[in-house]
């Protein structure tokens, strides 16, 4: 009898610390997951989110689903996205903006103290982009212009990636830009098409269609190393220029979310970005994939959240 009680008692105790314990990565997901995009649909985050969502579904079986809750430059959706239910059934796309806007003063209550990071799957570095009748043949000569003439950098608003990418290169190179902002990329692509600008800073997916077609030249990439793009383009580096800066996407959840949902989360995430399918959608856009598991991808946002503290400091954006 008394080990007949014992035997009930232990499968008790094991069938409870399955529900409580291990068992929340054998039952997650239960139900559907919402991935929430805060950029609008069209754009890059949401192309490449959708993209990766769509190459992990059979991960999801009751199913999974992209939803764009934009504002603010991507704060609405963060603050949304870090302050929903830490169960792993909202998912949040983290870019860039989530280590830039609170410095600028307009992240609301964004901070990536409030994350935990799943993965990363892209970082597209900057490209100082110029017509392809520019007088600046090099980035030397553009940078030894600077010096005499005050040029008309082009960039996407305020305070966005690749305003701060001009800046971080304006200090590298100890010059002075005039900087113009536009309301996105699209508006400044086209006024450097109608001559109005002298360089812009993007990413090279956005300007990589006037490049194929002869209208624009790259002189740089803001990058550790070159673009597996388009390898003929050197480094800001290697032309002696200590600049690297540009746009990463990725995906994160609540700080407080379970570790083993957390690990489901990136398992998903990681194949996902791995598959054939996803790799031809981004060499097909011109975006590199550049896969980061959470432990590393955690790592560069603190590294960049110092980084774009002290940038955007001193250009007194955030007072």
């Amino acid at each position: 009898m008394k080990k007949r009680m014992l035997a009930t008692l232990l499968a008790a105790a094991t069938a409870m610390s399955m529900v409580t314990g291990c068992g929340k990565s054998a039952s997650y997901p239960s139900k559907p997951v919402t991935v929430v995009c805060p950029f609008a649909a069209g754009g890059g985050n949401d192309t490449i989110v959708r993209a990766l969502v769509d190459c992990a579904k059979d991960k999801f079986p009751k199913g999974i689903a992209v939803e764009n809750r934009t504002g603010s430059g991507g704060a609405v959706g963060m603050s949304y996205g870090q302050n929903a239910k830490p169960d792993g059934y909202v998912v949040s796309n983290i870019a860039v903006e989530l280590v830039t806007l609170p410095h600028a003063g307009s992240g609301g209550d964004v901070t990536y103290e409030k994350w935990t990071p799943i993965m990363m799957a892209n970082f597209t570095c900057s490209v100082i982009t110029v017509r392809a009748d520019s007088p600046y043949q090099t980035l030397d000569d553009l940078i030894e212009a600077s010096k005499t003439t005050k040029l008309q950098a082009g960039n996407s608003g305020v305070g966005a990636i690749w305003h701060l990418a001009n800046v971080a290169l304006e200090q590298a190179a100890g010059t002075s830009f005039t900087h113009v902002p536009f309301e996105g990329g699209a508006p400044m692509i086209t006024s450097l098409l109608g001559g109005h600008l002298d360089f812009i800073s993007c990413s090279y997916a956005e300007v990589y269609p006037h490049v194929a077609s002869g209208e624009f030249r790259v002189l740089a990439a803001l990058a550790d190393e070159r673009m597996a793009e388009d390898p003929d383009i050197p480094t800001a580096k290697e032309l002696g220029y200590d600049v690297s800066i540009g746009a990463w996407r990725g995906l994160g959840v609540p700080k407080d979310t379970p570790q083993e949902i957390v690990d489901y989360l990136q398992d998903a995430f990681i194949e996902a970005a791995g598959t054939d399918k996803f790799k031809e959608f981004m060499d097909g856009a011109m975006y590199p994939v550049i896969i980061e598991d959470s432990e590393t991808f955690g790592k560069r946002i603190q590294q960049e959240n110092e980084m774009f503290k002290e940038l955007i400091g001193s250009m007194d954006i955030g007072q």
